[in-house]
């Protein structure tokens, strides 16, 4: 499974017209976690699967999504409605009680991945609006039988290398 995860674009149509044009062929989804601030027809979201944001208005996006991608669910939701600028917690919760293996997310704009009670948790950062002294960032996912590897990268596609992570 290989999965290009993106948070945070804030209107910015360039930045994923190019994700699209550079990954949509390798990836086995393209994920943004919210914050697009796009309407839902916006032909340059065509092919992602989108979640709504705190700053998003257009009520066609759904708050969560669950995927099943080869046998993986993965949960999907921008974050605010799970306070994840405070904890894990409730995100986790809601993980748990849908069955996912993974847990991705947006809104404080920060990048970050851990495991924890074998889900896997990823915020892939912002791709227009960085914090904490972040570049602009998203991030690939890839898993195989023995384990999973995520990757971060800058806008202009460099690997973000003290930001690997391998979970077994």
């Amino acid at each position: 499974m290989k999965l290009l995860v993106v948070s945070d674009s804030h209107g910015n149509r360039s930045i994923l017209k190019e994700l699209k044009r550079k990954y949509e062929h390798e990836m086995d989804a393209l994920i943004h976690c919210g914050d697009s601030e796009l309407r839902a027809v916006d032909p340059v979201l065509e092919g992602f699967h989108v979640v709504s944001g705190n700053c998003d208005l257009d009520p066609k996006f759904p708050n969560e999504l669950l995927l099943n991608i080869q046998g993986n669910k993965i949960f999907i939701t921008h974050g605010h409605l799970f306070q994840i600028k405070s904890s894990l917690l409730n995100i986790s919760y809601r993980a748990k009680e849908l069955g996912a293996q993974f847990a991705f997310f947006g809104h404080s704009h920060l990048l970050g991945a851990d495991k924890m009670d074998e889900i896997v948790f990823l915020n892939p950062g912002s791709i227009l609006l960085p914090r904490g002294g972040n570049e602009k960032t998203y991030s690939i996912v890839q898993k195989d039988d023995s384990a999973c590897t995520i990757c971060f990268y800058n806008d202009h596609h460099e690997e973000i290398t003290s930001y690997r992570q391998t979970f077994a």
